[in-house]
């Protein structure tokens, strides 16, 4: 009991702390005692202390091998501050001078160093390794430990010769520590360190204080976040990315709307890089946007929220990145935006590597998927992938516990899934299968005859997004896999076979996305799309008063898709009704005041709490086509040529145009109309929309007769019109 006093005793002495936590005091007693030890401890659990205070009490120097510069400059920092002798922690690798590693060594061989951080490629240089043959070493650490297994989230080919390299400088004990790991991965690491035979101290990886979210990632996702970072003001937070390209777009479009960010990637400049995250730290910024390179060691115990822009490549990477949320036991809420198509992405760009590395590559995106995709309780997910056990039906804190997801049976479609995929032979992928149950006669369905296949069309009455799903759930239940080789052929599995033979319930998770669809179909079977009916009939009602003392027929003002986006939204400035579908810059200045009145006069007398974030501000980004097309015209280029020109059909070169006038720019296409249209049918078509009550097409076909007129010469017309009365 003395020693673990004596420890408790050094614990107060040089870090200030009462009592230590979990499982730190046995690691530390272990190591002292001289003999190897694997460290599983999830982020926030205090894993530096199990190095760095046996440090302090040993005779010579402990090396820990780290993998992040970062992580380096951090923990000595932090090192240094529980000491009054700089000279205790140090760190070599590629950012110091030769002077500033000779400094180093001078430390070193005086005595000074306890802990010298080192990077694994700093490590195998040559110079260093005579160098610390020289020393006395206490014993080695090995950080994020992960990073040695090739089915670890963060794998790195140089942590394979650590081993080898401790052998040639000379044997100590050795702690290695990862904050993520499962039972292959642990194996991985003890196998390839040669310490089969350490003491394994695994904490339990429940983060108790951590909400685990994940939302489907829309179109408008950056509306969502923005919205979001709102709500939670004055707060620390990082969003991970994948790409650089995107850290920087989504980063910028965050300062833009007004939140204090820093995007943070390795292709950034080095001084750069370290500044924003140094801001980050210090909190002279609330945000920072970053690749996974950001947050491995980085002591912040207050980050509140961590969101996942997109979904991460396995479920370890995952759960570190959430780990650094609520580090101090404070609240930590977690949100991941998932999207299937960013994942088949992924499994595109493995597509090159050696077979066994899309194996591994392929298998872990499979189990993000199945965390995304399941309605099952997130936290129970997450343990079960890590080898625990959690036997809690709800843990209250997760978005599946808080609101469970809609289930759908789904043995029988599963049950033609596997049918169809036998039928074709195992050699088609998953929207091959889609087609034939829908029934889609494409090309390639014909040629290979597959509707002539039993199960054509076995399916027809189901979204081809229920169909997609069913294969998902199917794949990640292990009913079929996706051949590696020859990437996306789907094959039956033996348990896909035994279920074929005695099929069970197959409970599936339906779509959001389709769900939704559902409830607004519904909700659309009767009145208008808008949220707030008595508006939209004030403005509907004001619309038909201009459209009188301005004699013109009502669309030509605002259309009604127009009024509706007014009575959801509640524009009360200028630039908030430009930016209204159908509105523009022209048709605000025109017709806009009158309309900002009666809505600002609706919000006040009402107490109406407007939407927030209605519109997210972006980079300016004209539509290059809108102006190329309107730079044509003014050069009167013929729109028949126009539209080859840039690649489009008619038809679709008069939808840009007729985008064009709606927003009130005006534009004259006479020249054209002059060369093509009779001058009578012209003026027959314009003093019909003159007197219309709407500007339908298929209206105007009926009144004025399809055997005179065609659908092409009734939009040029309408285009004209638009132009020179509305605008």
């Amino acid at each position: 009991m003395a020693k673990l006093s004596a420890l408790t005793t050094q614990l107060k002495k040089n870090f200030g702390f009462d009592k230590f936590k979990g499982n730190q005091e046995a690691i530390i007693q272990n190591v002292l005692d001289g003999n190897d030890t694997f460290v599983l401890m999830p982020t926030g659990g205090g894993k530096s202390l199990c190095y760095q205070l046996p440090s302090l009490v040993m005779e010579g120097t402990a090396i820990v091998i780290s993998p992040l510069i970062a992580l380096m400059k951090n923990q000595v920092d932090a090192m240094r501050n529980f000491s009054e002798e700089d000279g205790i922690a140090h760190f070599i690798n590629s950012s110091l001078s030769k002077q500033a590693i000779d400094q180093v060594k001078v430390d070193i061989l005086s005595g000074k160093t306890k802990l010298l951080y080192v990077a694994p490629e700093s490590l195998t240089k040559e110079e260093n390794i005579e160098f610390l043959k020289q020393i006395k070493i206490s014993f080695y650490a090995v950080d994020e430990a992960h990073c040695i297994s090739e089915w670890g989230h963060d794998f790195r080919p140089e942590y394979r010769r650590i081993r080898p390299i401790i052998n040639e400088i000379g044997s100590a004990p050795l702690i290695a520590l990862t904050a993520t790991a499962t039972p292959k991965v642990q194996h991985d690491i003890q196998k390839n360190l040669g310490m089969l035979n350490a003491t394994v101290y695994k904490s339990s990886f429940n983060r108790t204080n951590l909400f685990y979210e994940v939302r489907d990632k829309t179109a408008d996702v950056d509306k969502d976040i923005i919205k979001y970072i709102r709500s939670q003001a004055g707060k620390s937070g990082i969003i991970y990315c994948l790409s650089r390209k995107k850290v920087e777009e989504l980063s910028e479009t965050l300062q833009m709307n007004g939140i204090s960010v820093r995007p943070y990637h390795a292709g950034m400049d080095t001084a750069v890089r370290s500044d924003n995250q140094d801001s980050f730290l210090m909190e002279k910024v609330d945000v920072i946007v970053a690749t996974i390179a950001f947050g491995m060691g980085i002591d912040k115990p207050d980050v509140r929220y961590v969101l996942h822009y997109d979904m991460p490549k396995s479920l370890e990477g995952y759960y570190q990145e959430t780990g650094r949320g609520g580090r101090d036991g404070g609240e930590g809420h977690c949100i991941a935006y998932y999207a299937y198509k960013d994942l088949d992405k992924l499994r595109k760009f493995q597509q090159g590597k050696p077979v066994a590395e899309q194996e591994i590559g392929n298998q872990l995106l499979l189990e993000t998927q199945a965390y995304a995709e399941s309605s099952v309780c997130r936290r129970k997910l997450l343990l079960h992938y890590f080898g625990e056990e959690y036997l809690q039906d709800n843990c209250g804190c997760c978005d599946n516990c808080m609101k469970p997801r809609k289930f759908i049976e789904g043995q029988e479609l599963l049950t033609l899934v596997l049918e169809t995929i036998i039928a074709v032979k195992e050699k088609f992928k998953t929207e091959h299968i889609v087609d034939i149950l829908k029934g889609n006669e494409t090309s390639d369905v014909k040629s290979y005859q597959h509707d002539e296949l039993e199960n054509f069309a076995s399916a027809s009455d189901e979204s081809e997004q229920l169909l997609q799903a069913v294969i998902r759930q199917a794949l990640i239940a292990c009913f079929i896999s996706k051949d590696i080789e020859t990437y996306g052929l789907l094959r039956i599995t033996p348990r896909g076979k035994t279920y074929l033979k005695d099929p069970k319930s197959f409970p599936i998770v339906k779509d959001r996305e389709e769900e939704e669809e559902e409830e607004v179909s519904a909700k659309s079977s009767g009145g208008t799309g808008a949220a707030d009916e008595v508006l939209f009939s004030i403005v509907k009602d004001l619309r038909k008063k201009l459209s009188k003392k301005l004699e013109v027929p009502p669309f030509v003002i605002f259309q009604d898709p127009s009024l509706e986006a007014m009575a959801t939204s509640y524009p009360i400035t200028m630039e908030e009704l430009q930016n209204i579908p159908g509105v523009g810059a022209g048709k605000a200045k025109r017709y806009g005041s009158e309309f900002l009145k009666v809505i600002k006069a609706h919000v006040k007398e009402n107490d109406i709490i407007r939407p927030e974030d209605l519109r997210v501000r972006t980079v300016a980004n004209k539509s290059k086509l809108k102006v190329s097309i309107i730079q044509a015209i003014d050069r009167k280029i013929a729109l028949d040529d126009l539209a080859l020109s840039k690649g489009l059909d008619i038809n679709e070169l008069l939808d840009e145009i007729e985008a064009i006038v709606y927003s009130g720019t005006k534009i004259n296409i006479d020249y054209f109309l002059s060369e093509i249209m009779d001058p009578d049918h012209i003026a027959d078509i314009f003093e019909y929309f003159n007197t219309a009550e709407t500007d339908k097409i298929e209206d105007a076909l009926e009144d004025l007769g399809e055997d005179d007129y065609n659908e092409t010469e009734i939009r040029l017309v309408r285009i004209k019109f638009l132009s020179e009365i509305g605008n």
